[in-house]
């Protein structure tokens, strides 16, 4: 089993790769309006993506970190907004009515 150290040294890697993958994405789409982070571990690691970990890591991007800390960050704390959003896909394809 994993000691809890283990575990708080993988929770750390997680959001640091989550922030940095999500500033990736925020910077080569410019999202200006905002990046929403939907998956379903996030609302249960709030503190996590609210600390410098997640933040440093989204915004740590050579000649742009202004603009990157100038993107807000949201969490769906919906656990059942992937169902939404794939209902909403099939209507949109005719596939439900």
């Amino acid at each position: 089993m994993f000691s809890t150290d283990q575990a708080s040294q993988a929770s750390v890697i997680f959001v640091s790769i989550l922030g940095s993958v999500a500033g990736n994405i925020a910077l080569t789409a410019l999202t200006t309006g905002g990046i929403f982070l939907g998956c379903g571990i996030c609302p249960k690691i709030l503190p996590r993506l609210q600390g410098a970990t997640f933040t440093e890591s989204f915004s740590n991007k050579g000649k742009f970190p202004s603009l990157l800390e100038s993107i807000p960050v949201r969490v769906i704390m919906s656990d059942k907004s992937a169902f939404v959003v794939a209902a909403c896909l099939a209507v949109q394809a005719g596939e439900m009515k």
